[in-house]
């Protein structure tokens, strides 16, 4: 068997790498990715910063229903998520830490998950947590788009202030720690 030469094993190497250069532009070049803040679906308002919260009804796993303007009188931290998505799962402690002492003294937690229900109540059997969770299917038009989530990316956390007003919105996990600053009313 031959030897390769090492010149051959360097152009290799350099094309290997410029492949994938390519392939990272072309991917985050406009027409592959979604534009930050990109629109809603047609006829869907995805809450801005300063909105009031959309009006939610949301079913839960015992078969009642959960509002957004039940928890209004206090700041409420809203977490979408799903029990397939790690990110979401490694920040639900901190979340759950967050519900069973606030801070403030007052800040409510409110978990959505996109997911089926037996997914969430098998999750909720092996971790359980403090926060009341409510359901909703993945979709166009569903609470995380509603909340502003336009990139339909998990996870998507919203703070509303006791008034029902959008305050903070965070696609994406929380840092260690950072949930708690997070959730401090400007």
């Amino acid at each position: 068997m031959k030897a390769t030469p090492p010149r051959l094993l360097a152009v290799a190497a350099i094309a290997a790498a410029l492949g994938l250069l390519a392939a990272q532009v072309w991917w985050r070049t406009p027409a592959h990715t979604p534009a930050s803040g990109s629109a809603a679906p047609t006829g869907i308002v995805a809450a801005r910063r300063g909105d009031p919260a959309p009006a939610l009804r949301l079913p839960t796993l015992d078969g009642g229903t959960l509002t957004l303007a039940q928890f209004r009188g206090r700041p409420l931290l809203v977490n979408v998520w799903a029990s397939w998505c790690e990110p979401c799962v490694r920040e639900m402690p901190e979340l759950d830490r967050l519900a069973r002492a606030p801070p403030a003294g007052d800040l409510q937690v409110l978990g959505i998950a996109l997911d089926r229900p037996e997914d969430v109540r098998a999750f909720l059997q092996r971790i359980p947590i403090a926060y009341p969770i409510a359901l909703e299917t993945p979709g166009p038009a569903d609470a995380s788009v509603r909340l502003g989530d336009t990139q339909g990316l998990l996870p998507y956390s919203v703070l509303i202030d006791a008034n029902g007003r959008i305050v903070r919105q965070k696609l994406g996990p929380f840092a260690p720690g950072e949930a708690e600053r997070w959730a401090q009313l400007p």
